[in-house]
């Protein structure tokens, strides 16, 4: 079942998201990383980063809360080591990108520019809790285009800039419509919500109890983009963990789904989706 998502043909509309799949390793236990549509990285910054200290992840009746710190090794390490094997494993690599400020994101493209095999770049502006990591918090509409834009210079012709924003239903229709205009081939929407963990430290919420907003805001971002004649597409990304999930997205507006904490659950959880929407089902 190949589609278009952001220009790019894929073979499936399932997608890994960023940071639920380690480095690729972690997954290809279990099904070849050619099964989905892209593999998104974790999100990569210029410089590494250790994480947080202590516990990072708990569960609740709901999904999952999480305070990783964005662990990653730096963008040297990941084109020295990761991209080049998951390239070799045929996945189909969307590089996730996080920075402090623009001048860092545009460094950071800018090297990613002359990289092979990067087959589209997502830059993550939907980081719970951004200034306490030290990122980019794109709380307004003008920090999202202007981080877009700014990436999208940097990169060559072809490769594609997809935008990962906050599932606010409030302003999603504008802030989609702005990282069109700045040149966002598709939005990504459905981040983590903020949260606390038990011990109260700031924290990300992801997983089922975050999917009727996302859902919402798909919805929504299709309306608006339309609205705006904007070629921009939808991508959905917050609470898929089953084909019904998936195609309740694709209803609504989206191309594509990218599936994330539900495969801290069950890591075969997205190729059973890709293959539960493939046309071949039953066969």
């Amino acid at each position: 079942m190949s589609v278009r998502v952001a220009g790019l043909t894929l073979a499936s509309p399932v997608l890994v998201a960023s940071g639920c799949g380690g480095t690729g390793r972690e997954l290809a236990a279990y099904a070849a990383l050619s099964t989905y549509g892209a593999f998104t990285t974790r999100s990569i910054s210029r410089d590494a980063r250790p994480g947080a200290a202590g516990p990072t992840l708990a569960e609740t009746p709901a999904g999952l809360v999480h305070a990783t710190g964005l662990p990653n090794p730096g963008l040297d390490a990941f084109l020295a080591t990761e991209l080049p094997w998951l390239l070799t494993e045929g996945a189909r690599v969307v590089v996730s990108v996080v920075a402090r400020d623009l001048g860092e994101y545009a460094e950071v493209a800018r090297r990613l520019a002359t990289a092979p095999g990067v087959s589209a770049v997502e830059v993550n502006l939907a980081v719970p809790d951004a200034a306490e990591l030290g990122v980019l918090d794109a709380r307004e509409h003008f920090h999202v285009g202007a981080a877009v834009s700014t990436v999208l210079r940097e990169l060559p012709r072809g490769v594609p800039v997809l935008a990962k924003l906050r599932p606010d239903p409030v302003r999603v229709a504008e802030t989609v419509r702005v990282a069109a205009d700045a040149g966002a081939a598709a939005v990504v929407l459905g981040g983590a919500l903020p949260a606390a963990l038990p011990d109260g430290r700031p924290a990300g919420l992801s997983g089922p109890a975050i999917a009727p907003l996302a859902l919402r805001c798909v919805a929504d971002a299709r309306v608006a983009l339309d609205a705006a004649g904007a070629d921009c597409d939808v991508v959905a990304c917050g609470g898929i963990g089953s084909p019904e999930d998936a195609r309740h997205a694709l209803d609504r507006g989206a191309v594509a789904v990218q599936v994330g904490s539900a495969l801290f659950h069950d890591p075969t959880t997205a190729a059973r989706i890709a293959a539960a929407l493939s046309p071949d089902e039953g066969a």
